[in-house]
């Protein structure tokens, strides 16, 4: 019903322009042309005046009205160090751009009026050329020219610093697909590995991570729909590319935009100033921000209580360009490591433990001998101080390695895990345990059975050595019988050859 309103609204309008028109004409055919032609130019003149007048008190006003909905004024102010300087630079680009739009307007507007023909002998002068407006008009926009472009390589230099290798900073990696992002932070090391789209494989390894890098294995990578976290105060440079077409990297609120171009990767270097709970307080000083996030519960959180930094792509790269917003909140330093430290590796969830690990039963790593002995210690202590009965007793073993098809024991790789646990038995001293030896169901049933019997003991003979009593542990092989997962598969058999920890009391 609206657009059909607005239709009949400029169809009447037009209408009624022909009609004046075809008036106007027949009002020159009667008092003569001359007179009406006179009469027409005084007319059109004051016309062109005061739209002029209107024209520009609407640009004013609309400028006033709007500023606190623009990027750079009012609530909306840069929430990173470089975005200051582009704000800068925008409103003094603006200032002068502003001035030129304002004069040439004045003069359009005001000579149609001042030099319209008013009779017979009005008649146009002609300038050969004038050297003192011509001087004018090329020296005065050179030197605007060379004053905005200098500043602008001023700010270029400076949001594109050359980051050597002695300058803090934490590098991360966003890759744009259909239609997500895939946020890649480096691990304990603060190294991003490399990566080969040869190696991409679009179930476990969709970036292309090459593994055989030690630099990459304690990366950690979001999802498409997890939350991307920054640290405040912290220079921040992202790496930028693109898996399909092209998108684009945009953190408005940052001053950040860079076209992540396939197989071309760009980068960007910033520092939040702002943590996200900073900008929402900032917020809340301004009335349009009072108003209910939902319209529909004026009783609900109100606009700046739900703000939250985005990430958007500005590229239109397909029908679902719409999902690649994500959410980016900043921390405080010190949480921003809490956090860090909470994610997990993409190759611990993904990679470790399956056939394409190249370091299965060859290496473990600081970060994994770390988190396996915190993890170790907090499975036994809930049990150990479980009083409903739901904790469980059999704690896996997970770093304990043997010989493929044989009971020798690598003590090398499972020296780690063993001595852990030989540590929590000491601060535990009553408490007695069974080490329980599984296999999968590759092979004879009996054999299995031999074989996870003599790995258990072999768990069992190490730690007796490390000064844990006999009396409080016994070894038992337990075969095939009691799988963890489907045989069928190779994840499912490796899971299934395993060594556990039982605890018989406490």
């Amino acid at each position: 019903m609206t657009y059909l309103i607005a239709f009949a609204i400029i169809f009447l309008l037009a209408v009624v322009v022909i009609q004046i028109g075809k008036l106007t004409d027949l009002a020159n055919r009667i008092r003569g042309e001359e007179a009406a032609e006179t009469s027409s130019n005084n007319t059109q003149g004051i016309a062109l005046v005061i739209f002029m007048v209107v024209f520009l008190v609407a640009c004013v006003w609309s400028a006033l009205y709007y500023k606190d909905v623009m990027l750079g004024y009012g609530p909306l102010t840069s929430a990173s160090k470089h975005g200051f300087e582009l704000d800068h630079i925008f409103n003094v680009t603006l200032f002068f751009t502003g001035i030129v739009f304002i004069i040439t307007h004045i003069l359009l507007f005001w000579y149609a009026y001042k030099y319209r023909k008013t009779g017979a002998s009005n008649k146009a002068m002609f300038f050969a050329h004038d050297t003192k407006l011509e001087m004018i008009w090329t020296v005065v926009p050179a030197v605007v020219m060379t004053y905005l472009v200098a500043n602008g390589l001023i700010a270029w230099n400076n949001i594109f610093p050359t980051l050597g290798p002695d300058d803090k900073h934490i590098e991360i990696e966003a890759t744009g697909y259909q239609f997500a992002w895939d946020i890649r932070y480096p691990g304990n090391d603060g190294k991003l590995g490399n990566k080969d789209f040869r190696l991409i494989d679009p179930a476990n390894n969709s970036l292309g991570i090459d593994w055989h890098d030690e630099a990459s294995v304690d990366d950690i990578v979001l999802g498409g729909s997890d939350k991307i976290v920054l640290p405040k105060d912290t220079t921040i440079k992202v790496r930028i590319t693109a898996k399909d077409v092209l998108h684009n990297f945009y953190l408005p609120h940052f001053r950040v935009k860079m076209d992540a171009v396939p197989g071309l990767p760009t980068s960007f270097i910033f520092s939040p100033v702002k943590t996200t709970k900073e900008f929402r307080e900032q917020l809340s000083k301004f009335p349009e921000w009072q108003m209910p996030a939902d319209p529909a519960d004026p009783n609900g959180p109100k606009k700046w209580e739900v703000f939250e930094y985005e990430l958007a792509c500005a590229e239109l790269c397909g029908k679902g360009h719409y999902s690649m917003r994500r959410i980016v909140e900043v921390v405080e330093p010190d949480e921003f490591k809490t956090w860090l430290a909470g994610q997990k590796p993409f190759y611990v969830t993904n990679i470790r433990g399956k056939e394409s690990d190249p370091w299965a039963g060859k290496k473990l790593f600081p970060f994994e001998i770390k988190a396996r002995a915190a993890e170790l210690k907090s499975d036994l202590a809930n049990y150990l101080s479980d009083t409903t009965g739901t904790a469980s007793r059999n704690i896996q073993l997970k770093h304990v390695f043997y010989a493929t098809g044989s009971a020798d024991l690598n003590s090398d790789l499972s020296k780690y895990e063993l001595d852990h646990l030989v540590e929590l038995m000491a601060k535990y001293p009553t408490m007695r345990v069974e080490l329980a030896g599984h296999t999968d169901n590759v092979g004879d049933a009996a054999s299995n059975l031999t074989l996870s019997n003599s790995r258990a003991t072999k768990v069992f003979e190490y730690l007796v050595a490390k000064g844990v009593s006999a009396a409080r542990m016994s070894a038992k092989g337990y075969g095939q019988e009691q799988p963890l997962e489907s045989n069928d598969s190779p994840e499912g058999r490796q899971a299934n050859r395993r060594t556990e920890l039982r605890i018989i009391s406490k």
